[in-house]
């Protein structure tokens, strides 16, 4: 394994293949890159605010189905699991087919089963459901980066990128918020109906974005004749193994504390499920676009300096996060204040993270293989983070809620007499994250210095 991660990913040049010097073909060409980064910017936006519905609403469902937090953090799961294996086959697709295609086809059926999912009557039928979303969704990260790295030139794709991620703070912004006041309004089902409209209509959107030209690379064999030979480059560079490694990290992190926040708020801070969710939206939306933002351009600085000064940026603001967390999750029953400025700080400096590692990963990687790369990276991301994340919390939420329970005299653990110790266990539970942020810190020191020898063997 060694000697491939040894070899060395060729970085990739400037897209220069469809350039022109026609001042007309040059404001047609910017028109049609900003109405695709539009469209992939509403389709991103979409996709967050289906996937952490589940995060917004949770609790109640969990209380109608009498349901563990494990069930809970299941629910989460259900969504990454099938996410981070049909995420390889969509790359691949993303590589070879229409990509606009491939995003509308996949938009409109996990917005199809979204919507479907207010209709569940059990758990099973819910988790199934959530299941087909991630299958749907799985198309969007692949085509979407493919295509954002073949409309804008490399000057330009981080700040383009960095758009496109905003839908994530964004669509989870508007999840809470629209599906919490939704929930204490109408219900949680509801809630499901509403989310599952929007991405019927940007299914048809897709289908007008104008297909670019794949910049070639000819160190880069035919991916035809084998069909291992595509994740062979991907993953021939320790630097794409740290960026791996980290994502699943980040994705652990994030997506626990995501599923958990508004249960959390509700039990051990006494919030109905609208206030939660208020708070919930603001953590990880409002305060996390300043982050979102301000990483893209902190990375480009840092890296006018040096060639890996992005990921360093990513490091620290990562351990910066760990008394943050530990402050917000510590702070006493009813202090919702210190808990959202103290957790929204947190978020902000995790969000350091995306804009800088996904453009790092685009420029190691070949432009006819980006597709594959970003297929690899979030199948190692959501498999071995998104969906342990919520179960893990989960399962030591419930391991702690027990233990609180025998701590108070309770022998006998029925759903009504753990109910009052969830709150204490959940608690105990998100403690996980700021321990998993000072690892995670450290493997983005890792990744910098892999880049940093990465380009000292290319000069």
């Amino acid at each position: 394994m060694c000697s491939k991660l040894n070899r060395r990913l060729p970085l990739t040049q400037p897209y220069k293949t469809n350039l022109t010097t026609d001042p007309q073909t040059q404001k047609t060409d910017r028109r049609a890159a900003w109405f695709a980064l539009i469209v992939l910017f509403l389709i991103n936006l979409v996709n967050f605010f289906d996937r952490l519905i589940i995060g917004a609403v949770g609790e109640p469902i969990r209380r109608e189905f009498e349901l563990s937090d494990t069930s809970l953090g299941l629910l989460s799961t259900a969504f990454t699991l099938l996410y981070a294996f049909v995420g390889i086959p969509f790359g691949r697709m993303a590589d070879r087919y229409p990509r606009k295609r491939i995003l509308a086809a996949g938009v409109f059926a996990w917005s199809l089963l979204t919507f479907a999912s207010g209709f569940a009557r059990n758990f099973w039928q819910i988790f199934l459901l959530r299941l087909g979303v991630g299958v749907g969704e799985a198309s969007c990260a692949p085509a979407a980066t493919s295509l954002i790295s073949d409309l804008f030139p490399e000057d330009k794709r981080a700040r383009a990128m960095s758009i496109f991620m905003l839908g994530l703070p964004v669509g989870i912004a508007l999840s809470f918020l629209v599906s919490g006041t939704v929930a204490r309004e109408y219900g949680w089902r509801a809630a499901f109906f509403v989310a599952g409209v929007p991405g019927i209509l940007l299914a048809v959107a897709a289908l007008f974005i104008r297909e670019p030209g794949r910049a070639p690379h000819p160190t880069v064999a035919s991916t035809t004749t084998f069909a291992w030979a595509p994740f062979r480059t991907v993953l021939s560079s320790w630097t794409m193994f740290w960026l791996i490694l980290s994502g699943a990290l980040h994705n652990f992190s994030l997506y626990a504390l995501s599923s958990f926040m508004t249960p959390y708020l509700m039990r051990f801070h006494d919030l109905d499920i609208r206030d939660a969710n208020i708070i919930a939206m603001l953590v990880n939306g409002i305060f996390t676009l300043p982050g979102l933002i301000r990483g893209g351009i902190a990375g480009a600085l840092a890296k006018r300096g040096r060639v890996n000064g992005g990921l360093i940026v990513v490091a620290a603001a990562t351990l910066f996060s760990v008394p943050l967390f530990i402050s917000a999750i510590m702070a006493e029953a009813g202090n919702t204040t210190l808990f959202l400025f103290a957790m929204g700080g947190a978020f902000a400096l995790m969000y350091f993270y995306y804009s800088i590692t996904y453009a790092t990963i685009a420029e190691i990687t070949p432009p006819n293989l980006r597709g594959t790369a970003m297929a690899v990276y979030f199948m190692a991301m959501y498999l071995l983070g998104g969906a342990l994340g919520p179960y893990v919390v989960g399962a030591v939420s419930d391991h702690f809620t027990r233990k609180a329970a025998l701590a108070g005299g309770i022998t006998e653990f029925t759903s009504a007499a753990l109910e009052p110790f969830r709150g204490a266990g959940l608690q105990s539970a998100m403690m996980i994250v700021p321990a998993l942020c000072i690892v995670l810190a450290l493997v983005m020191f890792m990744a910098a210095r892999s880049l940093r020898n990465q380009h000292r063997s290319l000069t």
